[in-house]
């Protein structure tokens, strides 16, 4: 049988593929506008952080689940992760301070694709001097890997004072097999006043004498489902950095149920639930 409809001819594709670009790069165009309005709303209101991580994780989600089609999801989302950090680079300059101990090459692709490449990237030797450049300046963000304590100790101490930089954010946002950027990082900047994400509070715990009441709080964390992400013991104690999520309950309430009286505690952050982007597509196809 004919096919009757008339086929395309490569020209008129290629006038289809002109006409969106040009669509395309007038709705970048156009939120730039809306985001110079953003930035004016915000001046007469008293200002306000132009980090919205709790916001990013759910745009990012939302675009993963309904992309289809042709274009390879890697793409798309680096596209999406460059448009929103380079607006919120033109909402407020910012540098990315990186801890490049564990080597420059994966932490460096991992800031490229999450940050693109307007806004500055700084290498530091230690997720130490990290928290100490993003302490020192006006509105810059650092990023440590989330799972890696590194040879110069327990760096989350650095952010134990209820004045220092927190942790913000848990990159990426989408976890799934194959990410080029799957390197788990903390985004760590100055206290969020306002916009935190909160759907898991990571703390730092010492036992200042180590032994087995740090022993046995590790083995009652994997049974209550708190995560130990980090553990060393120097001369201050036995140090740890625990990811605590809704489900899992209250670590405060936790430790003082147990009874770890020698136990100290600070919040060093929160950031949004990790999205297992594979297992969410699991859990639909059963």
């Amino acid at each position: 049988m004919i096919d009757p409809r008339p086929r395309d001819t490569l020209a008129e594709l290629r006038s289809e593929i002109d006409r969106i670009d040009a669509a395309l790069h007038h709705l970048l165009m156009e939120r730039g506008e809306i985001i110079h309005r953003l930035i004016e709303a915000k001046a007469r209101q008293g200002g306000g952080s132009a980090f919205r991580p709790g916001r990013e994780a759910e745009m990012m989600r939302n675009l993963v689940l309904r992309h289809r089609g042709l274009l390879p999801l890697d793409a798309v989302e680096g596209i999406w992760r460059i448009i929103i950090s380079t607006f919120t680079f033109v909402q407020a300059n910012y540098s990315v301070h990186a801890d490049i101990s564990g080597g420059d090459a994966a932490m460096r692709d991992s800031c490229r694709f999450h940050f693109g490449f307007t806004v500055p990237y700084v290498a530091h030797q230690s997720a130490t001097r990290v928290i100490e450049a993003v302490a020192a300046s006006s509105g810059d963000i650092g990023v440590v890997q989330a799972t890696r304590v590194g040879r110069f100790g327990p760096w989350w101490r650095g952010l134990a004072a209820s004045d220092a930089p927190k942790i913000i954010a848990r990159l990426p946002f989408v976890e799934r097999p194959g990410h080029p950027a799957g390197m788990p990082i903390f985004v760590i900047a100055k206290p969020l006043a306002e916009a935190a994400a909160r759907d898991v509070v990571v703390y730092g715990v010492t036992f200042a004498k180590g032994g087995d009441d740090g022993d046995d709080f590790v083995s009652a964390c994997a049974k209550h489902a708190f995560e130990v992400l980090g553990q060393i013991e120097d001369k201050a104690g036995l140090s740890l950095m625990v990811a605590a999520n809704g489900a899992a309950g209250d670590l405060l309430e936790f430790i003082a149920r147990a009874g770890w009286a020698d136990a100290e505690i600070a919040e060093i952050g929160s950031h949004a639930a990790r999205f297992d982007l594979g297992l969410s597509e699991k859990v639909a196809a059963q």
